[in-house]
């Protein structure tokens, strides 16, 4: 059998974006009423996580600048649960690869892996809070406001969550992994940054959100008042910001690479629509019947999660994992089976044409057919030349040539899709 013509296709995203991020940073700190809420000769730590964040040490510096001006001492705290190997040090190396250094920011990082309890949920889980921050005479907050890949809800990844999971460190982020499955993971997030923000000097903190080219769209300030309401609205603008797949309905979407240095699972739920969690219910959309990828990055360093939400794989990929990373990643997050190792094929040509077979009934000609190189890079793709018509009626998506059958190399792989510009 055959396979179908596929067409390049570009997608435009909505693009706001903040032009002077000192400005923004030093706004949002003046809602939260800094400049008189903080007393000279008083300690302000700063929360910072592990997740890479545009314009972040530009943010760092601009409010430890800023805090200095009132006269106190301002120490960054990494804030990032068990990541780092769950030690001190290795959570100082992960700030450090983001350019979070004291010469860089002006401000010490005091690293600990020690906690101190601050009270109970109404659940009766208890509440772990960082001893350095518990330790300041305010707390201020800073993280970006995104959608997560374990879980959907009003609120996801954002302040809260660095309340309870970044600022609970290992013991308090295992606990609560192991609560979400209970107790659903927003409701435990919701539950222990109530507890964090009733017992401990949380001052407020900057909320970021970035656009779907990686840049910095907003910084909001709220204040703890404002934190539960604002950050529902800041999460449905990220959620409406994210770059999504041009359709609903697909039969084959092939993913050239997936990766940690993607997503935190490899390839983002969503994008794929393939949550795979004990924390969540599986999304309505987008419909995907069979996925097939084909490399792991090497920023991955052998971290396959989330190869299990595929159907099919190649062996270059299989060969690249690294077992005990990728099954202590999976144990951790309690996401088992997205540590499964789909079926897999000598080549790109023999998995995709597997794919295109389980189809039942619909011919490759006429099959449905998505190419990506990652759930990032959404910008530039393939779609099979049945959905042109479909595409063509949608004002974000420009046609960039003609069909032109599918093809491999001598060696049964694809040619690169390139995303870079449009030849």
């Amino acid at each position: 059998m055959g396979f179908p013509k596929m067409a390049r296709v570009w997608q435009h995203f909505p693009r706001p974006v903040v032009k002077d991020i000192p400005a923004a940073v030093r706004e949002g700190l003046s809602h939260l009423g800094i400049y008189s809420a903080i007393k000279p000769g008083e300690t302000v730590a700063l929360t910072v996580g592990s997740r890479g964040i545009t314009n972040l040490q530009t943010m760092v510096s601009t409010v430890v600048a800023e805090v200095k001006k009132t006269g106190a001492d301002v120490y960054i705290v990494p804030s990032m649960g068990s990541h780092g190997g769950a030690t001190d040090e290795g959570q100082v190396e992960i700030i450090k690869h983001f350019g979070i250094t004291e010469e860089a920011v002006g401000a010490p990082i005091r690293s600990s892996m020690e906690v101190v309890e601050m009270g109970k949920t109404e659940d009766g889980i208890p509440v772990y809070l960082d001893r350095n921050a518990s330790e300041a005479d305010h707390i201020l907050l800073l993280n970006r406001v995104k959608p997560h890949t374990d879980f959907t809800g009003k609120i996801e990844s954002g302040l809260m969550k660095m309340m309870a999971i970044g600022l609970g460190k290992h013991k308090g982020a295992s606990l609560y992994h192991r609560a979400a499955v209970q107790y659903g993971f927003e409701r435990v997030i919701r539950t222990v940054s109530g507890v964090v923000m009733e017992k401990a000097p949380v001052l407020g903190g900057l909320a970021i959100v970035e656009n779907g080219y990686d840049e910095t769209a907003r910084i909001v300030g709220l204040t703890p008042g404002e934190i539960k309401e604002k950050e529902e609205e800041l999460q449905q603008e990220a959620k409406d910001l994210l770059p999504k797949l041009p359709v609903e309905d697909i039969d084959v979407l092939i993913v050239d690479e997936i990766g940690k240095n993607i997503s935190g699972v490899g390839m983002d739920p969503n994008v794929v629509g393939r949550v795979m969690s004990e924390y969540s219910e599986e999304p309505e959309t987008p419909r995907i019947r069979r996925i097939v990828v084909l490399d792991l990055t090497k920023e991955a360093e052998g971290n396959a999660l989330g190869i299990g939400a595929a159907d099919f794989t190649v062996e270059r990929l299989a060969k690249k994992i690294d077992y005990h990373a990728t099954y202590t990643n999976a144990f951790t997050a309690l996401l088992v089976r997205k540590a499964h190792l789909p079926m897999t094929f000598p080549t790109d040509r023999e998995a995709v044409d597997a794919a295109l077979n389980s189809l039942g009934l619909i011919s490759p000609e006429e099959a449905r057919v998505v190419r990506i190189k990652n759930t990032f890079e959404l910008e530039v793709l393939e779609v099979s030349q049945t959905m042109l018509d479909e595409l063509r009626g949608k004002e974000h998506v420009e046609i960039a040539g003609e069909p032109v059958e599918m093809s491999f190399l001598a060696d049964g792989s694809l040619p690169k899709l390139k995303v870079d510009n449009r030849g």
